[in-house]
Formats: structure tokens, sequence, C-alpha cells
């Protein structure tokens, strides 16, 4: 503190010598942006520092600089700051084999894991600090946790012929859903949910936008390369003379699941109170949706927004509600019987006609037949054991050959029907939690959040019997998430009805 009783010259000198040399650098840096004769000799000499050292070891050193002043940066920033992270991640996984097909090298998706490990640590290194182990506690926690155990013992199964299968397999079975720990505590605020929406809402329009370029004006160089490069995925993609679209994501299914995930969200949030320019604008969200899922070709998914309607009547029954699913129920009967020729609509009503389809009756024939097996193997035959991990550490087994086709098959199978039973009594923990938190909340806002979440986790819980719905990106994330969040929309419920109560007691 200065002296009152100096003179004004004598006290501006001696503040200006308090500040030293870390006021400089921050003046130099922060408070003037290297604008200035000292930041201009810096930029040169790192200019020509990464000129010498590309001339002198060409582009491996360019690469290793990215890393160092880009990756090193985001790496902190996903650890330190995990809002950051999570939207690092939700983005990520929509754009993953975007990202591949633009022709960008390298093991990405290894990305995503290194991603989900540094959120992981991140969460452990704020716990050893806080302690807050209450989350733990829940009924989804125990029963995820206990799900994840389930999932590392079978490197254990005796039955398994190809325990080398398992290495690659928990990472897409299990381990993603660890993520669900770092959603669950890390996302504090129902500003950063409204972030993460809006976010995903986004993400799903590009991706329905980059399917109707693919319906209208074709594929890119690259996909048709990719398209013709192997017969089976011909087989698989081009139906009854028509490419079944796939937009930026693996496969077809993994597209028409995502679409229909958000349609059904966005009819959740038309049901809520909100401005009418909103509903509008999900309006044409949810129809832009529907109609990119019949470019995939899907037939899964066609069954996905009635069923999910269905318990959303149930769960919000009041009048207009029932004269909203009883309109959209006449229209679906329509949409099911009138006469067409266009291919798109035409599969999607063979999907209310599994009997009439050969591909549907071949499932069931399969499951038919694997059906001794389950029953014969309690912890089934190791993860890994079909589909192309099984082929790949095991051809000759008995397993390595059949198509799983369903997500609750794969499980019956590799993880046997104790698996299947622990996998249906996690699914069972966390609707009825969202059910319940449903009735629970009382915040307008974030008890339609938790509707439309809930029938999001009902309608992959659909999806998963004649796809596997669940161990694709972006799919696996958003699924974990979504768990997550209807837990963390009754918390942030009770913290606002709390600060209301106290409020008021303040008042009064």
């Amino acid at each position: 503190m200065n002296d009152p009783n100096l003179p004004a010259t004598q006290t501006m000198h001696l503040s200006k010598k308090g500040k030293g040399f870390w006021w400089n650098v921050k003046k130099q840096f922060l408070l003037e942006k290297l604008y200035n004769p000292v930041g201009i000799t810096l930029l040169i000499l790192l200019a020509a520092f990464i000129a010498v050292g590309i001339a002198k070891f060409g582009v491996v050193f360019g690469m290793l600089f990215l890393i160092m002043v880009v990756g090193l940066p985001t790496v902190y920033g996903v650890v330190v700051y995990p809002q950051f992270g999570i939207i690092i991640l939700l983005v990520m996984a929509y754009m993953l084999f975007m990202l591949m097909r633009l022709g960008v090298s390298g093991p990405i998706g290894v990305i995503m894991d290194v991603l989900q490990f540094l959120m992981m640590l991140g969460l452990v290194i704020k716990q050893r600090k806080d302690r807050n182990w209450a989350e733990l506690k829940g009924p989804v926690s125990t029963m995820i946790l206990i799900w994840l155990a389930y999932n590392v013992l079978q490197i254990a199964n005796p039955f398994t012929e190809a325990r080398a299968a398992w290495i690659y397999t928990i990472r897409s079975v299990a381990v993603v859903m660890l993520s669900y720990f770092v959603f669950l505590y890390n996302i504090r605020s129902v500003a950063f949910i409204r972030l993460i929406i809006k976010i995903w809402l986004a993400m799903s329009f590009f991706a329905a936008f980059y399917a109707a370029k693919q319906e209208y004006i074709g594929f890119s160089a690259v996909e048709e390369a990719y398209l013709h490069s192997d017969p089976n995925i011909a087989s698989l993609l081009f139906i009854a003379g028509h490419w079944r679209k796939f937009s930026i994501f693996s496969d077809p299914v993994t597209f028409a699941y995502n679409m229909s995930m958000s349609a059904i969200f966005c009819i959740a949030m038309i049901a809520g109170k909100r401005a009418l320019w909103k509903k509008i604008v999900l309006a044409f969200l949810a129809m832009s949706f529907l109609v990119a899922m019949l470019y995939s070709g899907t037939r899964g998914a066609n069954v996905l927004v009635p069923a999910a309607l269905f318990l959303f009547a149930i769960l919000n029954y009041n009048r207009k509600v029932l004269i909203f699913t009883g309109v959209a129920a006449v229209f679906l009967v329509i949409l099911i019987n009138v006469p067409t020729g266009d291919p798109n609509l035409k599969r999607f009503q063979t999907a209310f006609r599994p009997n009439d389809d050969d591909s549907y009756n071949l499932r069931k024939a399969n499951q038919k037949r694997i059906q001794p097996y389950i029953l014969s193997h309690p912890v089934g035959g190791g993860l890994g054991a079909t589909g192309t991990w099984g082929q790949r550490f095991a051809p000759n087994s008995y397993l390595a050959n059949f198509p799983p086709d369903s997500g609750y098959i794969r499980i019956s199978v590799e993880l046997g029907w104790i698996g299947l039973f622990i996998f249906c009594m996690l699914m069972f923990t966390v609707l009825k939690t969202g059910i319940n938190n449903f009735y629970l909340i009382k915040d307008p806002e974030l008890k339609t959040y938790c509707l439309g979440f809930t029938l999001i986790i009902f309608a992959y819980n659909i999806a998963n019997f004649p796809q596997e719905a669940l161990v694709q990106y972006p799919s696996n994330i958003y699924f974990s998430m979504d768990m997550a969040l209807i837990s963390v929309l009754l918390r942030l419920d009770r913290e606002k009805q709390q600060i209301a109560v106290t409020g008021k007691s303040q008042l009064t």
C-alpha cells in the first residue's frame, strides 16, 4: 500500500518498480497480445524455427509440432475442463466416420478411446479431491457396475474359444458405458444441458442434410469406392435397385436409429411449454429426421417412433396428447397401406408386415437354432465369439459363423442367459428410473427433457432386438449420456426446488 504522506512522483515510481518481471510478461502477452516489438520478434523466431525444422526433418517435425501446440492444450482442456471434453466427445462421435472418408489417416477410432480415458482420468482426479461418491449409490449406477464387472470376468469364461477377442470387444460392449459416470458427475447445470441438446440436434440435422445429398445428388468418389470395394457391401446396401443411404455414419442402421431418436426427442419437446416458433422449428427438424430415416432403408427403425409415441401417450396422458396420438395413428395406418412406387416408402411399409419378409424369417430361424446353445451355456461362449472377431480368432468354432443380427441375441450367445438377465435388469432399472423421475420432477423444462430421454432409451431397447443398436458410434456414447441425464435432471430439479424454498424462507 502506498504511503499517503509520500509525494505523488515517488509513489508512482514505487508502483512501477513493484510490478517487476511478471507484470511485463502479462503486459506483453495478455494485455497487448504480442502486438508489440517483443511479440513480432518472437513470432519471427518461431516461424524460422518451424521452417528450419521442416526443412531438416520433413513432415514428421511439422506433425510433432502440431501435436505439441494443439494436442497438449487439448489434452489439458479435456482433463481439467470436463464440459469441454464432453462437447469434443459428442461431436467426435458423430464425425468419426466422416473424417475417415475425408482421408484423415491414422487410427482415428483410437481418438475416441483416448478421449474417454482422459475424461475418466479427470473424473478420478476430481473425485480424489471432492470424494463425492453419492452418485455411485443410485440404482442405475449399481446395475452398470454389475454389468461392467460381469463383462470383465468374461476373460475367464471356460467356454470361450476366442479369448483374444475379449480384448477387442470389451471396448465397445462395456468400457464405453463408463462414460455414463463422466456425464453423471460433470453435467451440473441446465444451461449446459441446453447446449448439449442444441449441438446434438445440429449434428443430426447435418446428418439428415448429407443423406439428402446422397439421395438426390449422389455419393462422393470416396463413398463410391467404398460401396464397390466388396461384393458383400453391395449385397447389403443395394436393395431393389436402390442404394441405402448411411450419411456420415458407418452404416444405414446406425444412421436410421440416430434419425429416429432425434425425431422422438423433437416430438417430446413439442409437447412441452415453449414458444410457437420453437415448436415450428422442432416440427421441421422432426420431419427432416423422419424423411432422412427413410433414405436408409432400415425397416427396424420405422417402428421406433410409433412405439415411442405409445409410451409417450401413456406417460403424458391428457386430451391434447390423446388427440395427437389418434391423428398420428390414423396417418400411420394410411402410410402403411397407401399404394406407392417409391422404393423408400415400400421398404417402410414392409417393416409392419414382418412375416412376409424373407430376411425376418431367416433371423427367426437362426434364433430358434441357437436356443439350445444358450440354454446349455449359462455364461455364454465369451465376448467376441460371434461375428468378425469370432471369425478372426476362432474361425472353426461353432459360434464364429453364427449371425447374431440382434443385440439381445448377441448378449445371449456371448454372455449367456445370465448376462442377458443382468442386461435386461439394467435396462429395466434405467427405464423405471426415467419414468419415476418424470413424475417426480417439478420444473416443466426439466420434466420435458426427462420425458424425451426416457422415450429414447425405450426406443433403443426396441431397436436392439432386430439389430445391434448400442455398440456403434455415436449411439453407444449418446445412450450412456441419456442414461445419465435422467438422473442429472432430477438432481438439478431438486436443487432448484431447494433454492426456491430457501429463498422463500429468507424472504419470510
